[in-house]
C-alpha cells in the first residue's frame, strides 16, 4: 500500500531543507574565498629566500710589508695583521691604524683587545634585536679569512668576518690515483711532508685500534680500495700543506671533486659577513673607503652598523692631547680627563633620520658638519667624512673605561631599523630593517697637520672647503654686522564657527605693519639688514603644503605682499619668504595633499606620521595635531614652488627645514636614502644660488653652507655634555668671512646675555623675532614661544644691542677669523686678519688681561 505524505509535512520538510541550504551559503563562500587565496599565495606568493651563501676569503699572500708612498706620506701595511702605519714625512710623526700595544694593555677587558687591533668593527642583529659585534682582528685576521690585493696606488683588504675556521684548499680525502698524480716528481722533503700529513687507510692492512665497520661507515669508498685521509689538524699545518699543493697545481675544481668523496660535510649555520677596505694616499691625505655593496649579510642576521678605522691614532694614558668633536661650533675632549662616570660622547651628523619612528621624547643629538680629529703634541689630523656622512654619528671616549686608550671615530648605520612592540603575541620586541643596503661608498679622508693647535686644524679644514667648493666660497665684502629680523605674519587659533571649532589664521603682523617695522629698523641704523617673513601664506606659521601658494588675506593678500616686497627692496633690504618644504601641517586633499601617496614611508611601510612631544610628560603633546613627512619628490617640488613664487615678487627664499632636518624615505616603489636626499638638496640650492636668488636656511650644515647667503638659528655652543672640556668656534674659524650665520633669536632664546656673548666669540651676526601684536593676542594658543616678540617693547633694545655690536665688530665680517684662545675657563679671545681681538667674559666678575685690558663681567670688548 502506497504511503502518502501529508502536504503540510512535505512543505515543512522542504522549508527545512531550504533553510539548511541557505545557512550553508555563507560558510561555503568563505571556504571558496580562502581556497582561492591559498591557491594564489602558493602559486604567486613570494618564495622564501634562501640564505645567501658566503664563501670566506682566505689569506694566501706574502707576509712582507706593502708600502704606498708619495712625496708627503709613507704608508706601511702589514698583511699578516692588516694593520698599517702612516708616516708624515715633514714631521716624522707616525700614526698607527690601531691602538699601539693593545695586545698587552692590562687595562683592557679581554673582549676589547680584539677591537683595539681592528680596522673594522661590524655590528649585526637578529629580528629580535640581539646585537653582536664582530671585530676584524678576532673574527677575520686571526682566523685567516681575509685576502689582500694591492697595486701601486691602493691596497684593498677583503674581510670575511665570522666565528668560523678558514676553509683550506686541500683535499680531505684522496684516492690513490690523485695521490700519485700530486706526489709524482716531488722532492724528497716535500714528499715526506705530504706523507706526514696524509694517513693511508687500507682495509687489508688495518691496525689493531682501527674498526673496519666504523671506517666503512665513515668512508664507504674504502670497499673499493685504499684511500689517503688528511691528518693535519692545526691551521698552520693545513696552511703549509695548502702551499705545497698549490705549487703542484692543485685547484679549487680539484678540491671540490675530492671534497665530494666525503658524504657528510660540516656546514656551519654561524653568521658570516664581508666588507672591503680600500686604502689610498692623496697628497697629504689618507683616504679610506668601504664600498657599501661589499658589505654582505643574511636573511637571519642583518648588519646594522660599521666603524671604519675605529682606533686610528688612539692615544694611551701616557699621551697628552685632545679629541675634536663637532658639537656646536666644535668641542674638545682632553685625553685622560678622568670623567669615566659620565657617558661617552656621541652625536648624529645632520641629526637623526626623521623618517625613523619616534615613540617618546628623547634628546636628539645633532652635528652640522662632518668632521672629527685628534691632536697630540705638535701633530694632529682631521678626518672628513666625504661620502656617507649622513649615515654616521661621531663617537669619542677617554681612557680608563674599558681600556687604556682615548679615541674618536665615526659609527655608520648600514641598515636602519625600527622597533615594534608586539606584546600581544610575543614577550620580546620585533625589529624591522631597511630592505637594501644603499649602493654608495663610505669615504673617510684623514688629513695630517704639522701642528697640534685646533686653530691650525680649523684653517686646514677651511682650505679643504675652499678647494672643494671653489668659487662658491668667496670672501664677503660686508662692512657692517649682518642682522636678521624674523617678522611673524600669522599664527592660527581655534574659533567657534556655528558651534564648530575651526582653526583660523590669527594675524600678528600685516604686510603693511611689517613695512613700518622695516622702516623703523633702517632708521635705527640696522643697515646690513635681512628680513625673514614667516607665517605669510597657507594658514600661517602652521603652514599647509605649498602646492598652491596663497598669501593670507588677513595680512593684506597678494597685493599687500607684493607692495611690501617692493618697499623693502627700495630700502635696500633683502626679503626672504620663509616656507616649510619637507612637512605637511594641517593639509588635506583640498590643499593637494593625500597622505597615502604623498607622505614618506617608514620602514614598516606605514606613512611617516609625526607628532609634537611634551617636555613635561615625554609623550605626545595634548591638543596638537600630527603632521606628515613629505616624500622627497614632493619636498623638492615644494622648494621649486617657493622659489617660483619668490621670483614673481622679486623676493628671496628661506627654508624652515632644509639644512636642519634630513630624512630618508623607505617607500618600496621609490626609496630615497639620506645621502641621496642630501645630494639632491645640495644640487638644488647650488642651482638656485647660480640663478642669482638668495637663500636662507635654519641651523645650517656644511653641505649647503657654500650655496646659501645666510644660516640662522645656529647652535653655536652645542649641548654641554659633561665629558666635554672646552667648546670652541672650530667651524666658524673655517668659514668666517665666507658664510654669514647667526645664533638663535636673542629675544626668545632663553638667555639673551649668553647668546649675545656667544655671537661675539663665534663671529656670528644677530637675530631677532618680532611681531606687531602683543602677547595677549596669543592667549589660548600653543604659540607661547612668541610671547616675548612684541616689536614695540623691543625696538629700543634691538637698536642699542645692534649698534654697539656693529660699532665694535662690524668691520670683522669681511675677514677671516685667524685665532682663538681660552685665556681662562670664562674668558676667551677671538682674533681676525686685521689684528682685531675680541675678548668675551662669561664670568660674573671683571677680568683684566696681561696687557691691562679690562673686560667687564658678562660683556665683550673688541680691541683694534
Amino acid at each position: 500500500m502506497k504511503r502518502t505524505v501529508n502536504p503540510e509535512v512535505r512543505k515543512e520538510r522542504l522549508n527545512a531543507v531550504k533553510d539548511t541550504l541557505k545557512s550553508m551559503i555563507f560558510p561555503t563562500v568563505v571556504l571558496i574565498i580562502i581556497g582561492i587565496a591559498v591557491y594564489f599565495i602558493v602559486k604567486y606568493g613570494a618564495a622564501v629566500e634562501d640564505e645567501p651563501h658566503v664563501i670566506p676569503e682566505a689569506f694566501e699572500g706574502d707576509i712582507e710589508p706593502i708600502t704606498l708612498e708619495n712625496d708627503q706620506l709613507l704608508l706601511t701595511f702589514y698583511p699578516e695583521t692588516t694593520q698599517f702605519d702612516v708616516t708624515v714625512k715633514s714631521s716624522g710623526k707616525v700614526w698607527h691604524s690601531t691602538a699601539e700595544g693593545a695586545e698587552s694593555d692590562v687595562g683592557a677587558l679581554a673582549s676589547e683587545k680584539g677591537k683595539l687591533q681592528s680596522n673594522i668593527l661590524l655590528n649585526f642583529t637578529t629580528q629580535q634585536g640581539l646585537d653582536t659585534l664582530f671585530d676584524s682582528f678576532s673574527f677575520s685576521v686571526e682566523k685567516g679569512i681575509y685576502s689582500v690585493e694591492h697595486d701601486q696606488d691602493s691596497i684593498t683588504i677583503h674581510y670575511s668576518l665570522g666565528d668560523i675556521e678558514r676553509e683550506f684548499i686541500i683535499p680531505p680525502i684522496m684516492l690513490p690515483d690523485r695521490y700519485a698524480q700530486l706526489t709524482e716528481g716531488l722532492s724528497m722533503t716535500d714528499k715526506l711532508y705530504i706523507d706526514g700529513n696524509y694517513k693511508k687507510i687500507d682495509l687489508k692492512k688495518l691496525k689493531k685500534d682501527q674498526n673496519k665497520d666504523e671506517l666503512l661507515e665513515q668512508y664507504p669508498m674504502l670497499a673499493d680500495g685504499p684511500i689517503y685521509v688528511l691528518s693535519a689538524a692545526s691551521a698552520s699545518g693545513k696552511s703549509s700543506v695548502e702551499a705545497v699543493l698549490e705549487r703542484l697545481g692543485y685547484t679549487r675544481e680539484m678540491y671540490e671533486e675530492d671534497k665530494a668523496l666525503v658524504e657528510q660535510e660540516n656546514v656551519s649555520d654561524k653568521p658570516i659577513f664581508t666588507a672591503d677596505l680600500i686604502l689610498k694616499l692623496d697628497g697629504r691625505d689618507l683616504v679610506a673607503t668601504v664600498p657599501m655593496q661589499s658589505i654582505s649579510d643574511t636573511n637571519t642576521y642583518k648588519v646594522t652598523t660599521l666603524t671604519i678605522l675605529p682606533y686610528f691614532g688612539a692615544a694611551g694614558k701616557n699621551k697628552e692631547g685632545f679629541m675634536l668633536v663637532p658639537e656646536g661650533g666644535g668641542s674638545l675632549i682632553n685625553y685622560n680627563n678622568g670623567r669615566n662616570s659620565v657617558n661617552n660622547y656621541f652625536s648624529n651628523i645632520y641629526g637623526r633620520d626623521i623618517c625613523l619612528k619616534k615613540n617618546d621624547l628623547v634628546h636628539d643629538t645633532r652635528a652640522y658638519y662632518n668632521l672629527f680629529g685628534m691632536s697630540e703634541g705638535d701633530d694632529s689630523f682631521i678626518c672628513m667624512l666625504e661620502q656617507g656622512a649622513s649615515y654616521a654619528g661621531i663617537q669619542a671616549d677617554i681612557s680608563g673605561r674599558v681600556h687604556s686608550y682615548n679615541f674618536v671615530n665615526a659609527l655608520t648605520t648600514i641598515r636602519a631599523r625600527e622597533r615594534y612592540d608586539v606584546g600581544s603575541i610575543s614577550s620580546s620586541d620585533i625589529y624591522g630593517f631597511n630592505d637594501v643596503i644603499p649602493e654608495e661608498d663610505l669615504v673617510q679622508r684623514y688629513r695630517f697637520i704639522d701642528s697640534g693647535s685646533y686653530v691650525d686644524m680649523a684653517k686646514v679644514y677651511g682650505t679643504y672647503l675652499k678647494d672643494l667648493y671653489g668659487s662658491a666660497m668667496t670672501l664677503h665684502t660686508d662692512s657692517e654686522a649682518p642682522v636678521v629680523v624674523d617678522i611673524v605674519g600669522a599664527a592660527d587659533k581655534v574659533k567657534q564657527i556655528c558651534g564648530i571649532p575651526v582653526s583660523r589664521p590669527l594675524p600678528l603682523t600685516t604686510f603693511e605693519q611689517a613695512g613700518d617695522i622695516v622702516k623703523s629698523l633702517k632708521a635705527d641704523g640696522l643697515n646690513n639688514l635681512s628680513i625673514r617673513l614667516s607665517g605669510w601664506c597657507n594658514g600661517g606659521v602652521n603652514q599647509s603644503v605649498l602646492n598652491s601658494i596663497k598669501p593670507l588675506l588677513e595680512l593684506g593678500g597678494k597685493k599687500g605682499l607684493k607692495q611690501f616686497s617692493k618697499d623693502v627692496a627700495d630700502m635696500g633690504v633683502d626679503l626672504y619668504l620663509n616656507g616649510i618644504t619637507e612637512y605637511a601641517y594641517d593639509s588635506n586633499i583640498f590643499d593637494g595633499f593625500f597622505s597615502y601617496t604623498d607622505a614618506a614611508k617608514i620602514i614598516s611601510k606605514q606613512r611617516a606620521e609625526l607628532h609634537i612631544f611634551s617636555a613635561v610628560t615625554y609623550s605626545v603633546r595634548e591638543a596638537t595635531d600630527s603632521f606628515y613627512l613629505l616624500h622627497p619628490d614632493l619636498a623638492f617640488k615644494m622648494i621649486d614652488n617657493l622659489n617660483a613664487y619668490a621670483e614673481k615678487i622679486s623676493a628671496n627664499v628661506s627654508y624652515e627645514d632644509v639644512g636642519k632636518d634630513l630624512a630618508s624615505d623607505f617607500y618600496r616603489k621609490k626609496p630615497y636614502s639620506r645621502e641621496t636626499v642630501k645630494n639632491v638638496q645640495a644640487q638644488k640650492t647650488k642651482e638656485i644660488s647660480e640663478s642669482g636668488r638668495k637663500q636662507m636656511i635654519s641651523m645650517g650644515c656644511d653641505y649647503l653652507a657654500p650655496y646659501v647667503d645666510m644660516m640662522v638659528e645656529q647652535d653655536l655652543s652645542g649641548s654641554q655634555y659633561t665629558i666635554l672640556d672646552t667648546d670652541i668656534p672650530f667651524f666658524q674659524l673655517a668659514v668666517h668671512g665666507y658664510v654669514d650665520y647667526t645664533g638663535e633669536p636673542l629675544n626668545i632664546c632663553g638667555n639673551i646675555e649668553d647668546e649675545l656673548l656667544y655671537s661675539a666669540e663665534y663671529g656670528a651676526g644677530l637675530m631677532f623675532t618680532v611681531m606687531n601684536e602683543n602677547a595677549f593676542t596669543l592667549q589660548d594658543t600653543l604659540y607661547t614661544k612668541y610671547y616675548g616678540c612684541e616689536y614695540s617693547n623691543w625696538r629700543d633694545r634691538i637698536k642699542t644691542i645692534y649698534n654697539r655690536f656693529n660699532s665694535e665688530l662690524g668691520h670683522t665680517f669681511n675677514q677671516e677669523m685667524t685665532g682663538h684662545s681660552k685665556i681662562t675657563e670664562e674668558v676667551s679671545c677671538t682674533e681676525y686678519a686685521d689684528g682685531t681681538k675680541v675678548y668675551v667674559n662669561y664670568g660674573f666678575g671683571d677680568y683684566t688681561t696681561e696687557d691691562g685690558i679690562l673686560i667687564s663681567a658678562r660683556d665683550y670688548k673688541a680691541v683694534r
